[in-house]
C-alpha cells in the first residue's frame, strides 16, 4: 500500500517581512493621528484667533493711528506712531490713574486673598452646615456685576444708605462715600473686595483638600501647634495654588471697570479713576472720542498684566528647579 506523503506545515514568514509590513502601516497611522490632533486643536486655534489675536491686533493698530469717528468708519486714519502714547504719558490724568490702579489692585488682592484663605481654612474643618455656608459665600461671585455694584451704591448712599444709618447708631456722622474725593476710591475697593472673596475661597479651599491628612498628623505628633501647622505645613504646600490665585486675581483686578463706573464713574474729580475707566472714557465717554489714546491706555494695561504673568512664570521655574 503506497504511503501518502506527509505535507509539512508552511514555514512562518520571515521576521523581516513582518517588520516591513508594519513599517509600511506606521506612516499612515501617524498621519491619521496627526490629522486627528489638528482636528481637535482647530476649534481652540480659531477661537483664540477670532476673540484674542484679532482684537489685540486691532487695539494695537488703533493706538498707532489718529482715528476720528469719520476715519474709524472709512478706515483712512493717518499713521501716528507712538504719538498717542506720548499724549497719554503727558496727560495730567495719567499719574493719578496709575496710582489709583496700583492702590485698587494691591489693596483688593491683599484683603481678598487674606479673607479667602481664612475662610478656606475655617471651612476645611467640615463641620455641620459647612457646605451650606460655602454655597452662601458664593452669592457675591454669582451675581452680575451690575447688580452687585448697584447694591453697593445704594448701601453707601450718603442720605439713605444702610451703612450711614448703621454708623449713626454708634454716633458717627454721615460719610459721603461716593461723592467725596477722600472716600470714593475706598468705596469701590470695599465693593471689589466683597465680590472677589468667593473666588479666593473656592480655589484655596480646593488646594487645602489636596493636602494629605497624614502630613498634619505627623506634624501633630512632632508637637506642632495650630499656628505652626498652618505656617510650616499648610502655607508652604498651598504655595502653588496661592500663586495662581494671586496671578488670576491680579489680572482680573487690573481690568476692573464695571464696579467703578457704576458706583462713581471715576469721580469725583478723577478721585477713583483707574487706567481701565480712563481708557473707556477716552474711547467712548466723550462726544468727541479719542480712540487712539484710549487704545494706548488699554495696551498699557495689557503690558502690565503680561509683565506680572512673566514674573509668575519665572518664579515657578525657579521653584521647580529648586
Amino acid at each position: 500500500m503506497p504511503r501518502t506523503p506527509v505535507r509539512s506545515a508552511p514555514a512562518p514568514a520571515p521576521a523581516q517581512g513582518r517588520e516591513r509590513r508594519v513599517a509600511r502601516t506606521r506612516p499612515g497611522r501617524r498621519a491619521a493621528q496627526q490629522w486627528a490632533a489638528w482636528a481637535f486643536l482647530a476649534p481652540v486655534v480659531v477661537y483664540l484667533l477670532i476673540f484674542y489675536a484679532y482684537p489685540l491686533y486691532r487695539n494695537v493698530e488703533l493706538s498707532l493711528r489718529n482715528y476720528t469717528v469719520r476715519s474709524f468708519v472709512q478706515g483712512d486714519a493717518p499713521f501716528a506712531g507712538v504719538a498717542n502714547y506720548a499724549k497719554v504719558f503727558a496727560d495730567a490724568t495719567f499719574a493719578p490713574a496709575l496710582w489709583h490702579t496700583i492702590v485698587f489692585t494691591l489693596v483688593s488682592l491683599a484683603f481678598q486673598f487674606t479673607i479667602g484663605l481664612a475662610l478656606a481654612v475655617f471651612f476645611s474643618r467640615n463641620f455641620r452646615l459647612s457646605a451650606t455656608l460655602r454655597a452662601l459665600f458664593l452669592v457675591p461671585w454669582l451675581l452680575p456685576l451690575i447688580v452687585s455694584a448697584s447694591t453697593w451704591s445704594w448701601m453707601l448712599n450718603s442720605e439713605s444708605g444702610v451703612v450711614n444709618t448703621a454708623l449713626s447708631w454708634v454716633g458717627v456722622g454721615p460719610v459721603n462715600w461716593l461723592t467725596s474725593p477722600d472716600w470714593s476710591l475706598w468705596s469701590v475697593i470695599i465693593a471689589n473686595i466683597w465680590i472677589g472673596i468667593p473666588f479666593n475661597l473656592v480655589v484655596l479651599y480646593s488646594g487645602l483638600q489636596a493636602i494629605p491628612a497624614a502630613v498634619y498628623e505627623a506634624a501633630a505628633l512632632d508637637g506642632a501647634g495650630a499656628w505652626q501647622r498652618f505656617w510650616r505645613v499648610t502655607f508652604p504646600l498651598l504655595r502653588p495654588v496661592s500663586a495662581i490665585t494671586v496671578l488670576l486675581g491680579l489680572v482680573y483686578t487690573l481690568k476692573v471697570f464695571d464696579i467703578i463706573w457704576i458706583m462713581t464713574k471715576g469721580g469725583p474729580s478723577d478721585a477713583s479713576t483707574t487706567l481701565a475707566t480712563w481708557s473707556y472714557r477716552l474711547g467712548f465717554g466723550n462726544m468727541l472720542p479719542s480712540f487712539g489714546p484710549g487704545a494706548a491706555v488699554g495696551n498699557l494695561l495689557i503690558l502690565m498684566a503680561l509683565a506680572f504673568g512673566l514674573v509668575y512664570i519665572r518664579v515657578q521655574r525657579r521653584q521647580a528647579a529648586a
